[in-house]
């Protein structure tokens, strides 16, 4: 099977081709689908590698895709947990052990094969796209893929955001998902992250993340105009947003070393209009800087401080942050985090590990109090005297 490549079609940005180059069209068909009720092409992106692995995985069984069962949906999902993710391959001889903890930051490494949230995803992905081919009269009759399950059978479309979902029933080849929670990237990590950094882009790029609690996508498709340092406030693509922009607050410090980045591109004879990309690559030809080469900066920084901190751990920073700030209430962390429902930014409220870890090690190592002496019992002569009789 051959590759998931970018396309300059609008209404299909992104194709999957087989070993010869030429387009799968059952996936084309779904991918455009997909784009027409509304989703955007990083998710057809995602899904285009979901079925890729699918077909792949089809070829080597030598089954065709209207002719798989559930059976070949359960191998499907067993390779996946068992086998190595490719993803996982750029290493060095020196590289942690995958799964294992880093002590600065106690955040765990990437596991070696594929996650359970990324089987789920694939699981998802090919339900929706059976489900597709379905209603469509061009794939089989029934879909292979066996549908989620619900507690007591019914789907409720009316949730009161304040509850939690009340836990129902996973569904067949979904697998467990860890319940993780949101780490702050600790302040003693955070210094030497910035001190290694040598160049005032990186530097500005971090401030942004860390104080506007954008994602790495949003950040890097902003333009010149949607950066607003009189105002505080910078404007990014939401997800889930249908391209819709949305304000996002940012640091003085970050409108500080945004400047100081503009005065060196312009004075490498590059200056960006204000409809063009704001982030741009060091060296010419000057192109807009890619999320492979976020990335490969970021892992440049870790293996020099030792430590793997993300760009998200950084929006889960400025989260716990503001949860941690009196004078910010919950709600008006949602609106900076921009997150849907209130339950999702409820989960920050949970104690962090490293300040229960603290408090316990205070507790141990805190002094035992000195039991206060007693002077022992004293009785009222009158009432021995009663007791006892007078001698």
């Amino acid at each position: 099977m051959g590759s998931v490549r970018a396309t300059d079609d609008p209404v299909l940005p992104w194709v999957v081709e087989d070993s010869a180059g030429v387009p799968v069209g059952p996936v084309s068909a779904f991918l455009r689908d997909l784009l027409a009720c509304g989703s955007s092409p990083a998710s057809c992106r995602s899904y285009g590698y979901d079925l890729l692995r699918w077909f792949r995985f089809l070829a080597a069984v030598d089954v065709g895709w209207r002719r798989a069962q559930r059976s070949e949906v359960r191998d499907f999902v067993l390779w996946l947990r068992t086998c190595h993710n490719p993803a996982r391959d750029r290493r060095r001889p020196d590289a942690p052990v995958p799964g294992s903890v880093n002590p600065r930051t106690g955040k765990a490494y990437l596991r070696a094969g594929y996650a359970p949230t990324t089987i789920n995803h694939a699981v998802s992905v090919l339900a929706e796209f059976y489900d597709f081919h379905v209603r469509e009269g061009t794939g089989p009759v029934i879909s292979p893929v066996p549908p989620r399950q619900h507690r007591g059978g019914r789907v409720f479309a009316h949730h009161n955001p304040m509850e939690p979902y009340a836990e129902g029933r996973r569904g067949p080849y979904r697998q467990k998902q860890p319940d993780l929670q949101p780490r702050a990237v600790p302040d003693d990590v955070l210094d030497d992250l910035f001190a290694a950094v040598d160049c005032n882009r990186d530097r500005a790029l971090f401030s942004m993340f860390l104080s506007s609690g954008a994602r790495a996508a949003e950040l890097l498709s902003m333009t010149v105009a949607d950066a607003h340092p009189g105002n505080g406030q910078i404007f990014v693509r939401g997800k889930g947003m249908g391209g819709a922009k949305q304000t996002c607050p940012a640091s003085p410090e970050a409108f500080a070393w945004l400047s100081l980045y503009l005065g060196e591109l312009a004075q490498d004879g590059h200056r960006p209009e204000p409809h063009e990309a704001l982030w741009w690559t060091r060296r010419r030809p000057f192109r807009p800087l890619t999320y492979t080469a976020l990335r490969a900066v970021l892992r440049r920084i870790n293996d020099q401080i030792g430590a793997n901190v993300t760009v998200h751990d950084l929006r889960h920073t400025l989260c716990l942050r503001l949860i941690g700030d009196p004078n910010i209430s919950l709600v008006d962390a949602q609106q900076v985090m921009r997150h849907r429902q209130i339950t999702t930014t409820g989960r920050y409220l949970r104690p962090r590990i490293d300040e229960v870890i603290a408090r316990v090690h205070e507790h141990y190592t805190r002094p035992a109090p000195t039991p206060e002496p007693t002077s022992g019992w004293q009785y009222d002569p009158a009432d021995l005297a009663d007791v006892f009789g007078g001698q």
